[in-house]
């Protein structure tokens, strides 16, 4: 090995390492004292109990670990915004858990927390996963009700989620292991059946104290609305657990009855090693933005000898490619990294999508649609080009067709972003907009309109107009300022944060998260013909 790819791959392990302690820091939820005290009232920790229902050994997928990440400091943090969210296997069938985090802020709702949930929520509806609720919450953060509470995509859209996901079938199971209230206590009731554990589970409109000051009764939590009340009295809950883990087992056992469904049909074969270890990716990515060809990439992450390229000589700067991952049949897009020649000899720039390529890949998609092969994206792409030559050559009218077919494609889309995901090429490329499955990040992806440089430079030049920043020391220093706040921006961490992302990943996980990608999607009939609509050709 080369001793700039021997540093190359040392760089890109630490942000892997970076990353990873970051994970694990959050993973402590609201920290070790409070974990402590859950413990000693007798209750697993929400990570705890996921792992409890999870089949053991099984691969497993987490949605949202960096959600929130920096962004409610002013009042204490909500690491992964209080609630945990896996894809994983129980008894067997893959299912989505929810799991409110108790020990940040008594597992009260942030703005983050109710985007999280409903993300949750989308996975199951997209690919008809049953969806599991493990129950432990104060309610809406009050603080920030006005940011949770009233708009579509807030608190109250969960609920309307629950009563769509009925309608359609999905399974809903819920155990309430703590608090239970107010809106929040109609999640579990919603779902079509509901645990209670005995003790620490409780569900009411309206706490003990509430009640008191409302109508005057004396009354406590326990007989208001616990356990014992709502399995032989109301009738609310239908099952009783003395403690976590038989809550936990009972909701395996229940799940392990689910009846079979039908599956979309995506075609998967013996699955096959890729020609490289994954490891070689820590080689063969840059992590100082230098070109690199992407097919050595995709050697490490596609099956051995299954890689067909379609209009391989046409296009350049967009590989697209049928092939396999882990057996799966899948239909690769992606962009080219290297500077490169064309047909007629002339440079392109790697990770920009010229007038050609677009028009290749709209047609690949359309392929991969006609044929039912789910799409998988793979993003480092700088945007379209731009400049008179491709204006009038019409790239506004090439890049349409190609956004036109990621929006309108019926199967199954999913996105790595590896690199640059800047500007319209993040559209073209099946970004968060464009309803991904997945879409996941590696720790040297940025996401922005444009690069911090470039960005900084055209604000600067703005500011000028305006007549600001008269002198070359103070346009510099304004240059700093921006570039430096934009780059922060292109973090995926930022990114991850808002969860424009799904996850930052160590990239020899990218086979684990497409293959459980595609075997959620099986599990969900398309049920639409793909139409593009109206083309300008």
């Amino acid at each position: 090995m080369s001793v700039a790819k021997e540093k190359n791959a040392e760089a890109l392990q630490a942000l892997v390492a970076e990353s990873r302690r970051r994970w694990e820091e959050i993973a402590l939820g609201g920290g070790q004292k409070r974990l402590q005290k859950l413990a000693d009232q007798g209750k697993l920790n929400a990570r705890q109990r996921v792992v409890g229902l999870l089949d053991p050994g099984s691969n497993s997928i987490e949605i949202g670990a960096f959600a929130a990440d920096g962004m409610y400091e002013e009042h204490g943090g909500a690491p992964s915004a209080g609630v945990v969210v896996v894809v994983g296997r129980i008894q067997g069938r893959l299912c989505v858990v929810v799991a409110n985090d108790p020990t940040v802020k008594a597992g009260a709702w942030f703005p983050m927390t109710g985007k999280k949930n409903l993300r949750a929520q989308e996975i199951a509806m997209e690919n008809k996963l049953p969806i599991l609720y493990l129950v432990d919450s104060a309610g809406v953060y009050l603080p920030m009700q006005d940011e949770i509470f009233p708009d579509k995509e807030h608190f109250g859209r969960i609920f309307r989620n629950n009563a769509v996901m009925s309608s359609l079938g999905i399974p809903q199971l819920a155990a309430v292991m703590g608090s239970c209230v107010a809106g929040g206590a109609y999640l579990p009731i919603m779902s079509d059946e509901a645990i209670m554990v005995e003790g620490t589970g409780s569900i009411f409109l309206a706490g003990s104290y509430l009640v008191k000051a409302a109508i005057g009764e004396d009354i406590d939590n326990e007989t208001l609305g616990g356990a014992d009340t709502h399995t032989a009295i109301s009738g609310v809950a239908d099952y009783k657990a003395k403690d976590d883990t038989e809550a936990l087992s009972l909701m395996r056992g229940l799940v392990d009855k689910l009846g079979s469904r039908p599956q979309a049909g995506f075609d998967r074969v013996a699955s096959k090693a890729p020609a490289f270890p994954a490891e070689e990716l820590y080689n063969r990515m840059p992590v100082d933005a230098k070109p690199y060809p992407m097919r050595g990439l995709l050697e490490c992450v596609v099956d051995a000898g299954s890689m067909i390229e379609y209009k391989e000589d046409y296009g350049k700067t967009l590989i697209t490619a049928y092939a396999r991952i882990d057996g799966w049949a899948v239909g690769i897009v992606a962009n080219e990294r290297q500077v490169i020649k064309n047909a007629k000899g002339e440079m392109q720039i790697g990770g920009v999508i010229y007038s050609d390529s677009a028009d290749k890949g709209a047609r690949f998609i359309a392929n991969c649609n006609q044929k039912k092969i789910p799409l998988v994206f793979v993003q480092d792409v700088t945007g379209f080009m731009v400049g008179s030559r491709a204006e009038h050559g019409g790239i506004i009218k090439d890049g349409a067709k190609l956004v036109n077919a990621v929006a309108n494609s019926v199967v199954p889309k999913f996105t790595i972003v590896v690199g640059h995901s800047f500007g319209a090429g993040n559209y073209a490329m099946c970004g968060k907009a464009y309803d991904p499955r997945f879409i996941i990040a590696w720790p040297t992806a940025k996401m922005a309109v444009m690069g911090g440089e470039q960005a900084a430079k055209v604000l600067v030049q703005i500011e000028k107009a305006r007549g600001g920043a008269t002198t070359p020391e103070a346009e510099q220093a304004l240059l700093e300022k921006i570039k430096d706040r934009y780059n922060a921006q292109m973090s995926p961490y930022y990114a991850a944060a808002r969860l424009w992302v799904d996850a930052i990943i160590d990239p020899v996980e990218t086979r684990t998260w497409i293959t459980i990608g595609i075997e959620a999607a099986n599990q969900a009939p398309i049920e639409r013909a793909y139409n593009p609509g109206v083309l300008q050709t």
